[in-house]
């Protein structure tokens, strides 16, 4: 069985840097995954996520990204252009996902399948609110994560027909 890892990144104290993380969170709020796929706020960590990505056959990472368009704009980036697309600095901690993604790859534990879907941001300041454009992202941004989990044959249930099917076994 393959396993899938779904990566929110960001950092919540400063606004839309946040999404990643607020994007993870609605998913986790509205779906309960299969065993072998593990949605995970990273956060700020870093290297420190080395681990987790060594242990997944397929990573989907979600995280704001500096594209220098309207804040709101989606890009969804693949495979073999998501090292590419890092080498160039869009998000104070992506960084450490080029990091990450180059000791995987140097240890031998290159996921087979990369997805990173990115927002570009509109504020970057002291706040743990998103800017409107952005919040007005989070749900579809998790629909498009939704999308590329079913790709890969993954189908999480939602957690209302989850607790729904959980009280008719009870009766």
């Amino acid at each position: 069985m393959k396993t899938t890892l779904v990566l929110g990144l960001g950092n919540i104290l400063l606004a839309d840097e946040g999404v990643g993380v607020r994007v993870v969170e609605r998913l986790q709020e509205l779906y309960i995954f299969p065993e072998e796929t593990q949605v995970m706020d990273g956060g700020t960590l870093g290297l420190d996520l080395l681990p987790y990505v060594e242990d997944t056959d397929r990573l989907l990472v979600v995280d704001a990204v500096d594209m220098r368009t309207e804040p709101g704009t989606l890009v969804r980036i693949a495979n073999e252009e998501v090292p590419t697309f890092l080498s160039i600095k869009v998000s104070p901690h992506q960084m450490g996902l080029a990091d990450i993604l180059s000791a995987a790859r140097l240890l031998g534990h290159f996921p087979e399948d990369l997805v990173l879907w990115g927002v570009q941001p509109g504020v970057i300041k002291a706040t743990l609110e998103l800017s409107p454009p952005i919040a007005a992202q989070v749900d579809i941004l998790a629909d498009k994560v939704l999308a590329d989990l079913s790709r890969w044959g993954i189908e999480p249930t939602r957690r209302m027909d989850h607790e729904r099917e959980s009280e008719r076994l009870e009766r």
